[in-house]
């Protein structure tokens, strides 16, 4: 305590702030970096949950590299990615441009597109699931069939479950990118539409050369967010599948599902945190990409 008080204000400030910043910082630390340590180390082991840890190597990942089914797993993964993405990122922007111009009922209107985004995943994929059912269950069906036009097997199809499953997801995250987009829309400066309408300037123009550019910002947040949401979807997949998890041949299933049963059905804990380091490699260089376009868009 006496080396403490022959502190000045000025350092003493300095000693509190680093104790604050030491317990979040020892928190986070704890529940992120410890764990994903471990998963690195599991990773050249092989590990059944029960028994004693043998070192393997990279028999994990070479095992990975010759497994078929995890070849099927990664394009399912990106198959979400590069499908999910542009089309949230399009309909969410389409709503929001229309729905910052409504004035009648846009609080309501802007809840009940938020709606799906707070309500629970496990709930909505069941939801969905029942709609995608044959007649006499499935509304989809029994809409198709009260106009004529054969069933539709969404579900059950190697074609049409991946799309199936997609659908649900994108409509649970529209209302989150619906917000953001509006906020970022509501930042633009009303003077630059304005000297557009003086000038004469026609909505394209005004949409291409004001609207789209100032909200670059915000559509990359919007794609990086909602392009690692795609690379760990799991929820939607797995409870609108569960008599069949991951689709007919494996037609749906996600990497994130491809670990869970690999650590809790077949206990094989080194091979599935092999499966995770290469998620983490994933996410990691979508961070890293999102870091370069705003490095891009700020210089």
């Amino acid at each position: 305590m006496s080396a403490y008080k022959r502190l000045s204000i000025r350092q003493k400030q300095i000693v509190w702030a680093w104790l604050f910043l030491a317990i979040p910082t020892l928190f986070y630390g704890l529940i992120r970096f410890y764990p994903t340590g471990t998963a690195f180390v599991i990773s050249f082991q092989d590990w059944n949950l029960l028994g004693e840890r043998t070192w393997t190597g990279l028999s994990n990942y070479q095992k990975l590299w010759n497994d078929p089914v995890f070849w099927k797993v990664f394009r399912n993964t990106f198959a979400y990615l590069i499908l999910g993405t542009p089309v949230s990122l399009v309909i969410s922007f389409v709503i929001a441009y229309h729905l910052d111009k409504t004035r009648f009922m846009h609080g309501f209107l802007r809840m009940l597109y938020f709606l799906p985004f707070m309500t629970s995943a496990v709930a909505m994929a069941w939801v969905w699931r029942w709609f995608y059912q044959p007649v006499p269950i499935g509304l989809f069906n029994n809409f198709l069939a009260s106009a004529g036009i054969p069933q539709i097997a969404f579900l059950n199809s190697t074609t049409n479950a991946l799309p199936a499953v997609l659908a649900p997801a994108v409509w649970a995250g529209l209302g989150f990118q619906v917000i953001i987009f509006m906020a970022g829309l509501r930042a633009i400066p009303g003077s630059y539409y304005e000297a557009a309408k003086i000038d004469g300037v026609g909505w394209w123009t005004v949409l291409t050369r004001i609207t789209l550019p100032l909200l670059k910002p915000t559509i990359v947040f919007i794609v990086v967010f909602s392009s690692i949401g795609f690379l760990r979807i799991f929820d939607h997949v797995f409870n609108m599948t569960t008599n069949n998890p991951g689709g007919p041949l494996n037609a749906t299933k996600p990497l994130v599902l491809m670990i869970y049963e690999t650590a809790f059905s077949s206990f094989d804990m080194g091979y599935a945190a092999a499966q995770t380091v290469v998620l983490f490699l994933i996410l990691l260089l979508v961070s890293l990409l999102q870091l370069w376009i705003l490095k891009g868009d700020n210089s």
